[in-house]
């Protein structure tokens, strides 16, 4: 079974909850994400948080809230569930069908994001096209 550094993007784009909810759907636009994980702070890069598309639409769209003058700590979801990179893809499999997420962050020993894993990251690198069908229809249950 492979590894899920093995599949992660390494470095991946995040914000910290003081940006506004503005820059996340920019990075969102500008690197074809649907959520962006949230860090403490730009130096550490410690874990606190994901914000997704979902989020901007339903906390700021649908609200008529200003995303310049809302923050990504106003609407993302805190904790978020997390993988290690010498977890199996499958731990990050398992962890996306119990939440009914696409993406999963990677973070090392002291929760610092180090990678993002994806549902197309599955389908694409890990040559189990099965696997792939397999989570698309867990997530995609109804809660």
């Amino acid at each position: 079974m492979k590894k899920c550094r093995e599949l992660m993007t390494e470095d991946p784009v995040f914000c910290i909850p003081s940006d506004p909810t503005s820059m996340a759907a920019r990075l969102m636009r500008d690197n074809d994400a649907g959520s962006i994980p949230v860090t403490e702070d730009r130096k550490t890069k410690r874990l606190v948080g994901i914000v997704t598309d979902r989020d901007l639409t339903i906390s700021i769209v649908a609200e008529e809230r200003d995303p310049a003058g809302t923050t990504v700590g106003d609407v993302m979801t805190p904790n978020p569930i997390a993988c290690r990179p010498d977890d199996d893809v499958a731990t990050a499999i398992k962890a996306m069908e119990r939440v009914q997420v696409r993406r999963v962050p990677i973070i090392d020993g002291e929760r610092r994001l180090v990678g993002m894993i994806a549902q197309a990251d599955i389908a694409l690198r890990s040559g189990q096209p099965e696997k792939t069908a397999e989570v698309l229809e867990e997530i995609s249950k109804p809660a």
